[in-house]
């Protein structure tokens, strides 16, 4: 079949074939740019004009870009115009080929180049839409002669071809470089692979992931990046191509792949695998997601649920002790050490009897130290059983022991860069001593049921109502472990020592109460602040809340019957058997009258109670104490119920 260019050039004259001949040699060995050039030179040399030019047409700019433009003897370089009101209007907007043999300058006044006579030809792609045009001007009349019209037209075909392959070649280009790029940003690993299992390509992914730069990863067989039990699981999905239609060649991998990472790090990984072909030759696509990063976050996420579960409790405890009442001068002496010590990050050690507020204390560090912004979590140690200390404190891996049906972080972690306050710290195992010391020495410590190692940044404020002294004499307590929390000793005064206090504090907790309760209370008077003063106090300041508030449930006509709260002097119910009750004498009281007075108080506790520990009757809630505190202090003093 004769194509339409070769038909014209058939149809031409002689004469008509040596300049056909022309400027065929001189584009036949050049394309693009160089053609363009060849081409409007060759052309106007062809046909004796002023000037030629080839442009392609910008649509949505209504723009001409001149690819090549040869003018009076030399190109002109980037140049680029306006459609409207030019000669090339007529071509481009109507489509057809324009012939302008003179009068140009009456026409269109300002033109081209003062052009007189003009010739333009419109480009098409192979869907009819106009891609450019080819034109020549001249200064001169150019007669409308057949030949010379033949010529122009077969030019503007050769020209409207070499523009098509232009345009596809630089669309082939953009496509190819936007799946590079494509490929390229996948935050996924993908994986090009032959059909012996060798890489032939690996985005910056897959080098991330795999720790390697892609020219020392492709070429080698995938199996050197998987495990052994992972190989045979990638064979086997190649396998199943053979099996499934060619309308599903893709697979999901069950259960994903452990990627190993050229040093050995193994990478649990989930992903696809799918197929295709090109050149009669086999290829695999393998997309990966490193799941280890998903799995930091799940865990990230349970962590700070934790956390944030720790801290609604952490709020429910401080709700109504966001204040510490009182002026007596032995408070002040404590307030003045909190504002010393809590600018640092030392270890604190808060001692002190029974409800006397030692966390209330070791919030007041926290709060105005540098860490306020982090967590305060709390730990007793009194209240969680040996067996499961370390894994509260420490966490623990999942299956690390039975019922570890995941893994968990410890308060430590959940106390990194923050402070952990160690409540009840005389009631902690020797064996989990041991591995305290070494978080406060270093920083770091091992899950349960793990091998590495876990660094923290976290202050510890420790606090006790023992006498660690005597709990080292007998053993129970390291020595090492108390010098290395007693950095910064603070001596809690019990209430009984802190005088106007305590009508205070008793104010304070009847306008706390009365405000939750709806009623309206009478202020103290100075009958009931003597009445409260005299009473020896063994739970301090708990112990004094728990009255008042049971004297707030029980208060007739706005008035607080306080003697009847507690045994006090002229009461019945005080008698010389009871001497925890008997008002503070006149001399200074040695540790083993404290420990007696102690002693006698939680035996009378217990009486009162029908020896019952715990509950809202229980000795523990009569004397305003924990169970589990209440516990360890009768184990301590050796108290047993009669007949066991």
């Amino acid at each position: 079949m004769i194509s339409s260019v070769d038909k014209k050039i058939r149809d031409c004259g002689t004469g008509d074939d040596i300049i056909i001949r022309r400027i065929v040699e001189g584009t036949s060995d050049v394309t693009g740019e160089q053609f363009f050039k060849a081409l409007v030179e060759n052309l106007a040399g062809a046909l004796g004009t002023y000037g030629a030019w080839v442009t392609e047409y910008m649509e949505d700019k209504q723009k001409l870009l001149a690819l090549a433009l040869w003018m009076n003897g030399e190109f002109i370089d980037d140049y680029e115009f306006n459609v409207e009101g030019t000669l090339c209007e007529e071509a481009i907007v109507q489509r057809r080929f324009v012939h302008y043999p003179d009068r140009c300058l009456e026409l269109f006044p300002g033109n081209l180049f003062g052009a007189v006579s003009y010739m333009g030809m419109p480009l098409f792609d192979l869907n009819g839409k106009v891609l450019g045009h080819l034109a020549v001007m001249d200064k001169r009349p150019m007669p409308d002669k057949p030949d010379s019209l033949n010529i122009f037209q077969i030019f503007s075909a050769r020209a409207a071809a070499e523009l098509r392959r232009v345009r596809a070649e630089k669309e082939t280009l953009e496509s190819r470089e936007k799946l590079t790029r494509l490929i390229g940003s996948a935050m996924d690993v993908i994986i090009e692979i032959d059909r012996d299992l060798n890489i032939t390509r690996i985005n910056p992914s897959g080098e991330k992931l795999f720790k390697s730069d892609a020219n020392q990863i492709v070429g080698k067989n995938l199996m050197h990046f998987l495990t052994k039990k992972d190989v045979e699981k990638f064979k086997n999905l190649i396998k199943t191509f053979q099996l499934l239609p060619e309308s599903q060649q893709y697979l999901w991998v069950p259960g994903g792949l452990q990627a190993k990472a050229v040093d050995g790090e193994l990478f649990p990984t989930e992903g696809t695998l799918s197929t295709f072909e090109m050149r009669q030759e086999i290829y695999y696509t393998l997309i990966l997601r490193d799941e280890k990063e998903r799995i930091e976050a799940e865990q990230k996420i349970q962590s700070l649920s934790i956390e944030a579960e720790y801290l609604k409790e952490e709020i429910r405890k401080l709700h109504g002790f966001d204040q510490i009442v009182g002026e007596s001068q032995p408070l002040l002496q404590v307030l003045k050490k909190v504002q010393q010590v809590s600018v640092t990050d030392a270890s604190v050690l808060i001692q002190g009897e029974t409800g006397t507020g030692k966390e209330l204390i070791a919030r007041a560090i926290h709060a105005s130290s540098r860490r306020s912004h982090r967590p305060f979590i709390t730990v007793n140690c009194a209240a969680i059983p040996a067996s499961l200390i370390e894994s509260e404190l420490f966490g623990h891996e999942k299956g690390a022991f039975t019922g570890a049906t995941a893994r968990r972080q410890g308060r430590f972690n959940l106390a990194d860069k923050g402070t952990i306050f160690l409540d009840e710290i005389g009631d902690l195992p020797v064996n989990m001593q041991v591995k305290l010391l070494r978080v406060l020495q270093e920083g770091e410590f091992e899950p349960v049921g793990s091998s590495q190692t876990t660094n923290v940044d976290t202050r510890i404020i420790a606090a006790t109502n023992r006498n660690l002294a005597n709990e080292m004499e007998g053993g129970n307590f390291r020595e090492d472990l108390y010098f290395r929390l007693n950095v910064f000793p603070i001596e809690l005064p019990p209430l009984r020592e802190r005088g106007d206090d305590i009508g205070k504090l008793a104010a304070f907790f009847i306008k706390k109460f009365s405000q939750r309760m709806g009623r309206t209370i009478q202020p103290l008077s100075q009958k009931d602040i003597e009445c409260l003063k005299s009473y020896h106090w063994p739970g301090n300041v708990r112990e004094l809340q728990n009255v008042i508030e049971r004297a707030v449930i029980t208060s007739q006509n706005h008035r607080l019957d306080l003697e009847s709260m507690f045994p006090m002097p002229g009461n019945k119910a005080f008698t010389e058997k009871n001497p925890p009750f008997v008002k503070t004498p006149p001399r200074l009281l040695t540790v083993e009258d404290i420990h007696q007075l102690e002693r006698d108080n939680l035996i009378f506790a217990l009486k009162t109670t029908g020896w019952r520990v715990s509950g809202n009757k229980g000795a523990a809630s009569l004397l305003g104490m924990n169970p589990s505190t209440f516990a360890s202090r009768m184990k301590k003093f050796g108290i047993r119920r009669p007949g066991e």
